[in-house]
């Protein structure tokens, strides 16, 4: 179904491949991350179950519904009906040629304990917000974890003027969700974000069949939000929001199956000792973490703390849908040990090889500020495929044996001579 105006996006031709061998995906994320408009992008028909008039005709007989729509049919809101899932069942399991189903909706079923009907023939795809190399267009080349294991990252340059401080602090406030970002700027924008936090507070959870109190609930998101990409004990957390251990797992739960909150394991390794093993958190928008911290824009660029772990959410927002594209499919960790060394992000390619990530709000870094990259790269040896120390500023250089300098821009502007 082709649409106007479309924005590409990474895991476009991941949903492709997907459909050209199973019967049945399900693309689930956060919600308003623009779900239903990549799926629809492929289907052939649409069951809006969102519309009490289809949701009526389906509920009626959902196998009929199904045998007279063309395949693939988008199940769109399938929440709505959930009698659908059986249906897609008994479909997949007396037929199961490639491409016939593709939901979209609520993540109400990893919320629930409603039983899973699609296991075993349902396949997950997980859609994040859009990335800058999204927005800029640009993937009609290689993202920068590819170029990392394929090319010559010395021979790396930026295509087109690389942002400033202040421009990266705009870009991460833009937010990853298409219509803020896109149709939104400034109070709207501003608006919407805390409409957004609003409804998750308030009619997601109760959704989700969670009765909690809304109050406590936006009073835990504010201080993820001020905390996101930190490392804080889980009791400082808690005690900071007012709440106990017990509402504040439930919570993470919660945020977590609402991709909303990134719970980042710590890398582990027999090679290396003293690691902890605290989870780093992140809000996996960086503009919806400083609305639900109500923290502006000048509050950002006074506090470098803050900026920071703004500027480390913003990066790892950009890493999340490039990651399912790496085969080996690879997985995202950070890593700290009780001896103060530090990598805030730590992409494990499996066979113990890894690309490792340090994020500076620093225009100018310096050898110095590689060193725990440095340290992580003579510890592991040949199984240390890269270093990078993203930084402001607007060019590129090399710092060390397979650890480089590069501006955050090179996530989306790298090209390879």
């Amino acid at each position: 179904m082709p649409m106007s105006g479309y924005i590409p996006r990474i895991a476009d031709q991941r949903l492709s491949n997907l459909l050209a061998e199973l019967p049945a995906v399900l693309v689930t994320g956060p919600r308003a991350a623009g779900k239903t408009t990549s799926a629809r992008r492929v289907a052939n028909d649409i069951l809006r179950l969102d519309d009490p008039a289809v949701a009526a005709a389906v509920m009626a007989s959902p196998d009929a519904a199904l045998r007279r729509a063309r395949e693939p049919v988008l199940l769109d809101e399938w929440q709505e009906v959930p009698a659908i899932l059986g249906a897609v069942k008994r479909a997949v399991d007396e037929d199961s040629r490639p491409g016939r189903f593709i939901l979209t909706g609520s993540v109400e079923a990893d919320l629930t304990a409603r039983q899973w009907p699609g296991t075993g023939r349902v396949v997950r795809l997980v859609l994040h917000g859009l990335a800058e190399r999204e927005m800029s267009r640009s993937l009609d080349r290689p993202g920068l974890l590819d170029l990392l294991l394929t090319s010559d990252v010395s021979r790396l340059r930026i295509s087109g003027p690389a942002p400033g401080l202040d421009d990266y602090v705009d870009l991460a406030l833009r937010s990853g969700f298409p219509e803020a970002a896109l149709s939104l700027r400034g109070d709207g924008r501003l608006a919407w974000l805390d409409a957004y936090v609003d409804h998750v507070v308030t009619r997601d959870v109760l959704a989700a069949g969670e009765h909690r109190d809304p109050v406590r609930l936006r009073r835990y998101l504010e201080v993820l939000g001020l905390s996101t990409a930190g490392l804080p004990a889980e009791n400082t957390l808690h005690s900071a929001a007012g709440i106990s251990q017990r509402t504040a797992d439930a919570y993470d739960r919660i945020l977590a199956a609402l991709y909303l909150v990134d719970l980042v394991p710590a890398w582990s390794t027999n090679r290396l000792s003293r690691l902890t093993k605290r989870p780093k958190r992140y809000l996996t928008d960086p503009a919806l973490a400083l609305a639900a911290a109500r923290v502006d824009e000048r509050s950002v660029l006074r506090d470098g703390d803050l900026l920071g772990r703004l500027l480390d959410t913003f990066v790892v927002a950009q890493l999340r849908p490039e990651l399912a594209l790496l085969h080996p499919r690879a997985r995202l960790h950070h890593l700290r040990t009780r001896d103060g060394q530090e990598i805030d992000a730590v992409v494990d390619l499996g066979g113990g090889q890894v690309i490792a990530l340090e994020i500076q709000a620093s225009s100018a870094p310096t050898a110095r500020d590689a060193r725990h990259l440095r340290w992580l790269r003579d510890q592991l040896g040949s199984d240390f495929r890269a270093g990078v120390l993203f930084h402001t500023g607007p060019m590129p250089f090399d710092v060390d044996d397979r650890i480089w300098a590069l501006p955050i821009c090179a996530l989306w502007a790298a090209e390879a001579d």
